[in-house]
């Protein structure tokens, strides 16, 4: 069984990345995932203002956990195998190493999600992902839908009419 990594950071490219991910499941592919969170290192502003590295690390962590709620939900949804995992550090090196740490077949992501100027003047993660990694890499571009977007912890209308 395939085992492939989704790169998930709260964007609505990241949970296209799941959902692809759970498409090629649903077509057949016998895969297990693993969902990654990886939250930035804090700036030295933060730390100063925070005098405690270990708070700033559980808020970075909880603020992991909470972009990854929706992608968790749709893979408990899709009734696949799966583990969910938040680490603080570079994203792009820390999706790679993950992968190899998982012992991953492959990496899907999302083409571009909550980077800014920080990935227009450096490259984006999906870029420096697809260059170091040693595995396959799929980066799924914002994928259209005839459903409208609902935001995180928004409950579906028509769910349990």
């Amino acid at each position: 069984m395939l085992k492939i990594l989704l790169a998930v950071d709260g964007s609505a490219l990241s949970l296209d990345a799941v959902r692809h991910g759970l498409a090629l499941h649903a077509q057949g592919l016998r895969a297990q995932f693993v969902l990654v969170n990886v939250q930035e290192s804090a700036s030295l502003y933060e730390m100063v203002v925070a005098r405690d590295p270990a708070v700033i690390d559980d808020v970075s962590v909880e603020a992991g956990r909470h972009q990854l709620e929706v992608a968790r939900a749709l893979c408990v949804g899709a009734k696949v195998n799966f583990e969910a995992e938040v680490v603080i550090g570079d994203p792009a090196h820390l999706i790679v190493e993950l992968a190899e740490r998982h012992a991953c077949d492959a990496i899907i992501l999302g083409a571009r999600g909550h980077g800014g100027l920080r990935d227009a003047l450096l490259g984006s993660v999906s870029q420096a992902v697809t260059y170091s990694a040693t595995v396959p890499v799929t980066v799924v571009k914002h994928m259209e839908t005839d459903e409208p977007a609902l935001a995180s912890g928004e409950s579906d209308p028509d769910e349990g009419a």
